[in-house]
């Protein structure tokens, strides 16, 4: 008798996995159903039928209806986005084909996918029957058994990899008994199932593998040495408690199928060659029908680019015979390469590191080409290498010329390694992970992808070389010969993308955007990132002594007023005094006995009682302190210093700046405890801090561009905004008649109606009745009628186009503006009004911090940009150069833009950033 293999197919997270990896294809066929997750389905499907040939199979889906997580937990998830539109069509289709393939999808009310995988999946492995359960989601490897095993896709090469019981061990560090209690630490964020504060993905396993349970990890945490784990499991005890609960997948969910019930039979070819020519997949039409299929048409030009995915053909991989990739292991070769490139219009160059920190890496070699196909490798800094700081003088006539273009895929990155290497690039740069944001921003931006997705090529990828996890090389321990391919394949590549890329933006009239503000913005980026910003690590010790003062005294204060002492942490125990105790009114009540006590929950209870309000400022406090006041000093540079954030240009679609590594956009500022931590942001000996705030550049960017006239005038004449605003819609004589109370509510309707703000979301925001937040609006919109012609017309071209664009031309798409989902529909409503207003600020202060970093630069000056923050800049002024600089900065910032009203900035010099803001 032959060996039974069964397949378990985790559907909902196949068929978002497949959703994403054709969302930019908007494939559409001639019935107007979007095809895409139903295609990417469908090849994942019938490439592991081919090659596997399971025989039992079956398909697990979640339903609509509440589980019993849901019942334990009503956060359980709640943070999760809404439904795309295109699998909410796409979904009964994969079912629909599923069946046609004789394979039974299962779902069960009450339960998720995970529970009915793992029920079937522990009655198959009692019958030594081999189970492959097929998900992305890791949760599934606390089912890995001797006879179940997972198979789960591979990011990097489409593939998949199967993992066994030693492969959960690399993955989580502990075998799957003990993956439970490793999940429990570490919680959920996409499941919003909380685990414990400040232990993390390392120190979880150390933590389980040390006691052997997360039980009794919590009972000997007063013994713990590290502070982070003893006062994490000491605090969030019960919560992570609640997380194993919530973690734990099923495995005896009741009237599930027998794996014997699963057995597949072969396929009714005609029954599903007339499902896929329905849906107009050529080639599986005829493999299954055998006659050509109609083809699935793609909506709009943009998926020329991006979504011209070959349905069946297999990506090309490097092969050395059809491509020149050589190896320069000298220095008379290095010279001979430059003399050759002399003369070229462009090159395409990348770097090889032992770091991912470009602040703090060494160079391990340096890749070229300036035609598709060829491609040259210098090492340095290794065995068998070249001297750098030879390479450094023979190669730097070709990096300063200014009149060669240069191309490379994340270009900060390697602008910095050369930089600190002694090389200033200068003249033109392109880099193709900008590009491809530029185009679009929803879409991968790794060059891995770009390849396959635009080249239909798969290039070697970076864990092949050096591994990953804790088995990870660094690039400096690799043999030359083996490096060498890799990196000219990623120049070569780069170079193939960079001519696609270029036609698009000339297509798509990005290329002014692209050269005028986000291309020169990558050296200012580089230059900032170096630069970085002194910290008072002593300051920042007190301030963190001082906050377990004010914690342990708030504790008593809550102890005294709840008349019993309890974990303030715990949810379960949190709501059992304020609720059940207390009597406080609460939200609905679960099946377990807990209640909700979520941040939105305890704000509302805090306008009319004191002990929500206590416990909010007790979180507000114990997060400022764990988030910010502990954690940054640990990341000062060794080196340096000092802090050194990570600014990326192609996170948010609507073009504004993110900071990571740390988050330094995110400092506290609402709070006075809060505002305290930028005390400890400090200028060096000889400078001052100096902040410079664009002053509601938002409005004014509205009024420009919505050329209303009332706002205009409010502006040029000075006026407070809010006040003037107030003064219209409450139909007051002057502004003198303006109380505190109608400027409030005038700010939160300035700030709020022009980003699509309804009448309860205002009511809501106000505390006020519904007909009087309609009342307001009505009355905003007549005296400011042009804001609501703007509003309109944005829907009406988004509607039309399918993207919006900011004054200089950068694009956001909105695929969802015509959604059937009203709720669907008026999100991407809101995103359109808001891109242009907010990207064009973006924009604005993209364009004043290339000025002043290019004068700062030509005119010698000591004084330093370090830090964007939204719409404020942060920069250190040498004491010499106080009279002359911070003029200069302002004048630069306020005349970035020629608006119908004027750019006002304010700003402040002091020691630190708290007295300069």
């Amino acid at each position: 008798m032959s060996k039974k293999l069964l397949y378990l197919l985790d559907g909902m997270a196949l068929a978002y996995r497949a959703h994403f990896a054709f969302i930019n294809s908007r494939l559409k066929n001639s019935e107007g159903i979007p095809t895409g997750p139903v295609l990417g389905f469908a090849n994942t499907l019938e490439k592991m039928l081919d090659e596997k040939k399971p025989t039992h199979i079956a398909v697990a889906w979640d339903t609509h209806a509440p589980t019993f997580r849901h019942e334990k937990d009503e956060e359980y998830k709640a943070n999760r986005p809404p439904q795309p539109e295109e699998l909410k069509i796409g979904i009964p289709l994969i079912k629909e084909m599923v069946e046609a393939w004789g394979i039974q999808n299962l779902e069960q009310d009450g339960y998720e996918a995970d529970d009915i995988i793992g029920t079937i999946a522990s009655g198959a492995n009692a019958d030594d029957v081999d189970v492959m359960m097929v998900t992305p989601d890791k949760d599934f490897m606390q089912l890995v058994h001797d006879h179940i095993r997972m198979m789960k896709p591979d990011n990097n090469n489409g593939g998949f990899n199967i993992i066994d019981r030693e492969g959960v061990k690399d993955y989580f560090g502990v075998y799957p008994e003990d993956v439970i209690d490793v999940l429990a630490i570490i919680g959920d964020t996409s499941d919003n199932i909380p685990g414990v504060p400040g232990i993390g993905k390392k120190g979880a396993p150390k933590l389980i593998k040390k006691y052997g349970s997360l039980e009794a990890a919590i009972e000997d945490a007063p013994n713990i040495k590290g502070k982070r784990a003893r006062e994490g499991l000491t605090d969030f005890g019960e919560q992570a408690l609640h997380a194993k609960d919530m973690v734990t997948i099923k495995t005896d969910v009741p009237n599930t199928k027998d794996w014997e019930e699963l057995e597949w039979e072969e396929v009714d070819k005609k029954k599903l060659g007339l499902f896929f020519k329905r849906m107009e997949f050529r080639t599986l039409t005829k493999r299954y029908l055998g006659e050509e299929g109609p083809v699935a048409n793609k909506e709009g030009d943009q998926v020329d680019l991006f979504g011209s995915f070959k349905e069946e053909a297999p990506k090309q991989e490097l092969d050395e015979e059809k491509v020149s990739y050589t190896l320069l292991d000298t220095i008379e070769k290095v010279k001979g390469l430059v003399d050759e490139y002399k003369d070229e219009e462009h090159f395409c160059f990348d770097t090889e590191t032992d770091s991912p920190d470009p602040v703090t890496a060494s160079l391990v070699g340096i890749s070229l080409t300036a035609t598709p196909g060829t491609a040259y490798y210098i090492p340095v800094n290794v065995e068998d290498g070249l001297d750098e700081k030879e390479v450094i003088e023979v190669i730097r006539p070709l990096f300063e010329d200014s009149h060669i273009l240069k191309i490379a895929h994340n270009y900060k990155f390697d602008y910095l390694m050369l930089k600190r290497a002694g090389i200033e690039i200068k003249g033109n740069a392109f880099d193709t992970m900008i590009a491809a944001y530029l185009i679009d921003a929803n879409q991968r931006l790794k060059m891995d992808e770009l390849s396959k997705s635009l080249l239909n090529y798969k290039p070697v990828s970076i864990e092949e070389l050096i591994g990953k996890g804790k088995k990870q090389k660094s690039m400096a321990d690799l043999a030359v010969e083996d490096v060498y391919l890799y990196a000219c394949e990623d120049a070569d590549i780069t170079l193939r993308l960079y001519e696609i890329l270029n036609e698009r933006l000339k297509k798509d009239e990005l290329l002014e955007i692209a050269y005028k503000v986000d291309y020169p913005l990558m050296e200012v980026l580089a230059e900032m990132e170096l630069n970085g910003i002194s910290l008072d690590t002593e300051m920042l010790t007190a301030f963190s002594k001082e906050l377990e003062t004010d914690l342990k005294k708030l504790e008593e204060e809550i102890y005294e007023k709840a008349g019993e002492e309890f974990n303030i942490n715990s949810p379960q125990q949190l709501g059992t005094i304020l609720f059940e105790k207390m009597e406080l009114p609460a939200g609905k009540k679960t099946k377990t006995g807990q209640y909700s006590t979520a941040e939105s929950v305890l704000t509302k209870l805090a306008v009319k009682y004191e002990m929500p309000s206590l416990i909010l400022e007790y979180r507000q406090l114990a997060k400022l302190k764990s988030t910010y006041v502990d954690a940054i000093p640990e990341l000062v540079n060794e080196e340096t210093g000092r802090v050194h954030t990570e600014f990326n240009q192609s996170v948010a679609a609507t073009g504004r700046l993110a900071s990571s590594n740390p988050n330094l956009q995110n400092i506290p500022i609402r709070t006075e405890r809060g505002r305290e931590m930028r005390k400890a942001f400090v200028a060096e000996e000889g400078f001052k801090l100096m902040s410079a705030d664009y002053s509601q550049v938002e409005l004014r960017v509205i009024a420009h561009i919505a050329e209303d006239k009332a706002m205009i005038e409010a502006f040029k004449n000075g006026e407070d905004i809010h006040a003037r605003t107030a003064k219209e819609i409450f139909d007051l004589d002057s502004l003198e008649d303006v109380t505190a109370d109608h400027r409030r509510k005038a700010k939160e309707v300035n700030f709020g109606i022009p980003y699509g703000l309804s009448a309860y979301g205002l009511a809501q925001n106000l505390g006020i009745e519904n007909n009087e937040g309609k009342e307001m609006i009505d009355q905003y919109f007549e005296r400011f009628p042009n804001i609501l012609n703007y509003i309109n017309e944005t829907k009406e071209f988004a509607r039309e186009h399918g993207y919006v664009k900011t004054m200089l031309g950068r694009r956001r798409y909105v695929p969802d503006i015509k959604s059937g989902n009203w709720n669907v529909r008026g999100f991407a409503e809101r995103v359109a009004i808001n891109m242009p207003i907010q990207g064009t600020a973006a924009d604005i202060i993209k364009l004043a911090m290339i000025e002043i970093h290019h004068w700062l630069k030509d005119n010698k000056k000591k004084s330093k940009m370090l830090l964007q923050v939204h719409d404020e800049l942060i920069f250190e002024i040498h004491e010499s150069e106080m009279d002359e600089v911070p003029k200069k900065i302002i004048e630069l910032m306020e005349s970035a833009v020629e608006l119908d009203v004027p750019l006002k900035v304010e700003s402040g010099i002091a020691e630190n950033w708290l007295e300069a803001h």
